[in-house]
């Protein structure tokens, strides 16, 4: 992906953030909850998938759940739309419980990893069975994504390659225009191109007609400028649950001579450091400010902005990361 489509699509997602916050500041947008977690655990066999989870998500805004394989996301969008049962706590979807509730299910989408369809299907009767389950569903958006995405709708779904399945996902995710749309992983076998595809589409379809998007990726930095709100989860514990907007100035960087790098650092809240013979790298919590700034520059030192891609790594620790599985 170029570097020009990545500014254009953070400019895009950052226009539209400040239009539905100064719609919300004038009473133009509902400030009411699409999902509410309480004390949400879930377990398998005495381990936690998820452990205590508590959260609220406005209507209308656009969430980054992020974390490491294992760490419980997965679990979490597969118990929010009713598809586990929970250990214990209390999980609501527009003020209701969406278990066995019609209603409630009916503004739920939700795109998996590895969605899958009867291998019978071709690429238009999922589309078909699709249509009939959303109310708000566009025949519109699907046509112009099939287009798009290049795809041809009378292919067995069996013939399609991975990342063709992929975008059928991402048609129905974004074609239902549901109230509450999941996406967990959504472009695996995309490349650059395609992704863009569905970056640029879902920032229109969410301007054209608001909805609350939940979006799990490991692709962090690639689709840090669509998020609005971040919920980072380790080990099955939520431990960020923080705007995007705030995040980006909170963390950064410090770089320059060990000795000089300890100095600064002293009283601040350090996430973690890397040493390279006497050169240290220190990635701190907390916001730099004009005055911080000023303070690097004259010991010599190098500070910048911490990546939110970054500042997860630093967060979740270095320890190697596996695929999720049931948790």
């Amino acid at each position: 992906m170029s570097c020009h489509c990545c500014r254009r699509r953070r400019s895009w997602a950052s226009a539209e953030s400040s239009s539905l916050r100064s719609l919300r500041r004038k009473g133009g947008v509902d400030d009411m909850h699409a999902a509410e977690l309480k004390g949400l655990t879930k377990s398998y066999g005495g381990q936690h998938a998820l452990d205590g989870i508590t959260l609220k998500m406005e209507e209308n805004r656009i969430y980054g759940l992020l974390g490491r394989n294992g760490a419980g996301k997965t679990t979490l969008m597969h118990v929010l739309t009713a598809q586990l049962f929970a250990t214990s706590g209390e999980v609501k979807v527009f003020g209701s419980d969406p278990f066995e509730n019609e209603e409630a299910l009916r503004k739920i989408c939700f795109i998996k990893e590895s969605q899958k369809y009867p291998e019978n299907f071709r690429v238009c009767d999922v589309l078909a069975v699709a249509s009939s389950l959303y109310p708000r569903w566009s025949a519109e958006t699907a046509e112009q994504l099939l287009k798009e995405f290049r795809l041809p709708k009378n292919k067995r779904v069996k013939k399609l390659s991975r990342g063709m399945l992929s975008a059928v996902g991402i048609i129905v995710g974004l074609a239902s225009r549901a109230e509450l749309t999941l996406f967990d992983e959504p472009y695996l076998g995309l490349d650059a191109v395609a992704r863009e595809i569905f970056y640029r589409n879902l920032i229109q379809e969410y301007a054209e007609l608001p909805r609350t998007i939940v979006l799990s990726s490991h692709l962090i930095d690639e689709v840090s400028g669509l998020l609005e709100h971040i919920y980072l989860i380790d080990r099955g514990r939520l431990i960020l649950d923080e705007e995007a907007e705030l995040l980006r100035s909170r963390a950064y960087s410090v770089a320059g001579p060990a000795a000089k790098v300890d100095a600064f650092l002293g009283g601040r809240s350090v996430l973690g450091k890397e040493q390279l013979g006497g050169f240290l790298r220190a990635s701190v919590l907390g916001e730099l400010g004009e005055g911080g700034m000023a303070a690097a520059k004259t010991a010599g030192l190098e500070a910048a902005p911490l990546s939110l891609q970054q500042l997860v790594v630093q967060m979740t620790g270095n320890e190697a990361g596996y695929e999720e599985g049931s948790a």
